[in-house]
């Protein structure tokens, strides 16, 4: 009987997710922004923007927002809220000065503490938006072109079977074309291939780009911290089904690099949250050691891997009085 031959660089991905790269992902410009308008009628779109000391970079953005998506001629975005997660800078001060409406984080459901991180933001988010559509956008990036939000909500408006849409985009690092992205290709990708094969068509799974119909949004978990767009990728998956999920190509993302030590933290709660969902179990030791080097030689510092996770938002009771009322 003759052995079954080793996987070759070049094979194939699986034929679904081969069908899925034909039919679910697209470039920006395959929907102009008259297309879209038209398509949009009552449906209405808000965008997040999760912020803390982004006060170099978040102002151009709502305010590129503002002029391109708000405007009389193209009222794309009904919605922008940038949520303060504890700025020590002038984030909110920027970013009400160019236009967006400014929450702080720890004013929405004050009946559970906040923690730090970005998917509490997000979770939280859906508590002061309104939008029928939510698209989330980070704060941190330069160049920023409003095809970041149409490209995303784009296909939420035209097809009725899309849920869930992510960007995809190139992400230099420094003057290195294509080589940011450090977490995803180390931790992120390779989980998602072994374990949710069906994911592996993602080109950017760990974007802070992406847009969702608020009816699943509120029925998905929230990771609190650097776990979400793992989390929810993953969750949107088994909800809704790989059909209902899509990217979008919106060209280039340029934004503020993290050092290795902050990736290693980032990479520990990907993983994590991977392993919660493999598993539904809890890690032995939710701590992270890593070295700096001291007057003394290396010395650890030790983190703690974010282990909380959000119930989804329609378990909330005050987020159930709201949609009553």
């Amino acid at each position: 009987m003759d052995r079954p031959s080793e996987p070759r660089d070049g094979d194939h991905v699986l034929e679904e997710v081969e069908r899925w790269l034909d039919r679910r992902s697209w470039s920006v410009a395959d929907r102009p922004l008259e297309r879209i308008l038209a398509a949009k009628r009552n449906t209405k779109v808000s965008v997040v923007l999760p912020a803390l000391n982004e006060e170099a970079t978040v102002g151009d953005i709502v305010a590129v927002i503002r002029r391109e998506l708000m405007s009389e001629a193209v009222p794309l975005v009904d919605e922008l809220v940038v949520i303060d997660s504890g700025s020590t800078d002038r984030t909110a001060e920027v970013a009400a000065a160019a236009g967006a409406r400014v929450v702080a984080r720890d004013a929405i459901l004050p009946r559970i503490p906040a923690v730090p991180g970005k998917g509490e933001v997000l979770w939280r988010s859906l508590m002061v938006t309104t939008g029928d559509v939510v698209c989330f956008i980070d704060a941190d990036l330069r160049d920023f072109s409003a095809d970041f939000v149409s490209g995303i909500v784009g296909p939420l408006l035209t097809d009725p079977d899309v849920d869930f849409v992510k960007a995809m985009y190139d992400r230099p690092f420094g003057d290195t074309p294509g080589q940011g992205g450090r977490v995803t290709e180390l931790v992120a990708r390779p989980l998602l291939n072994l374990h949710w094969p069906q994911l592996a068509g993602f080109v950017q799974p760990l974007g802070g780009e992406y847009a969702a119909r608020r009816s699943l949004l509120e029925r998905l978990p929230f990771p609190v911290g650097y776990g979400v767009e793992l989390g929810l990728l993953v969750d949107a998956l088994h909800t809704v089904g790989l059909d209902a999920l899509a990217q979008v190509d919106v060209g280039v993302r340029k934004h503020r690099h993290q050092d290795g030590l902050a990736l290693g933290r980032m990479a520990a709660a990907i993983y994590r949250t991977a392993q919660l969902r493999l598993s539904r179990g809890h890690l032995v030791r939710p701590r992270l050691t890593q070295f700096e080097r001291g007057e003394k030689g290396f010395e650890p510092r030790t983190h703690a891997v974010d282990t909380e996770e959000r119930p989804p938002m329609a378990e909330i009771v005050e987020y159930a009085r709201r949609r009553v009322a």
